[in-house]
């Protein structure tokens, strides 16, 4: 059913609890797993003074590289065939939920697995969620996972 399934991960302990399921399933399924982390930050793209947008920028590429090697090495503890991928998101008007379904398509993914912190109320409306909204515009399944 599921041989191709995209885990966005971002270090968080919601994300790794993704990754955990995402690993069990694919064990489960011998299917592959592509494991993503989106690079972003909207502040980049303004012409704000900043000491060095580059070295910002690499700090934030170098800590989404170390994020999917630690995500990598669980998954081959695991036994489970990965891949990895830094999705890099530099202009504004590119949203991480709609980059996400996008690569969903193009790798092709059969599920996407996100976690979720399940926040509600006013806590939703001023955060919003990724995975909320790649739910709603992802073409493929997408399983959530929620936080503790």
């Amino acid at each position: 059913m599921f041989k191709h399934i995209l885990v966005a991960v971002d270090g968080s302990s919601t994300s790794s609890l993704a990754l955990e399921q995402a690993i069990q399933l694919a064990r489960e399924l011998q299917a592959k797993l592509r494991l993503l982390h989106a690079v972003y930050d909207a502040t980049l793209d303004f012409e704000i003074e900043y000491p060095d947008t580059a070295v910002l920028w690499e700090a934030l590429r170098h800590s989404g590289e170390e994020i999917l090697k630690k995500a990598e090495a669980l998954t081959r503890q695991a036994g489970v065939e990965a891949e990895t991928k830094l999705l890099e998101i530099r202009r504004a008007h590119e949203h991480v939920a709609e980059e996400i379904a996008a690569e969903a398509d193009a790798w092709p993914a059969d599920l996407i697995v996100l976690g979720t912190h399940g926040r509600r109320g006013l806590g939703r409306l001023l955060l919003g969620s990724v995975a909320e909204r790649v739910a709603r515009i992802a073409s493929k399944p997408v399983l959530l996972v929620r936080g503790q």
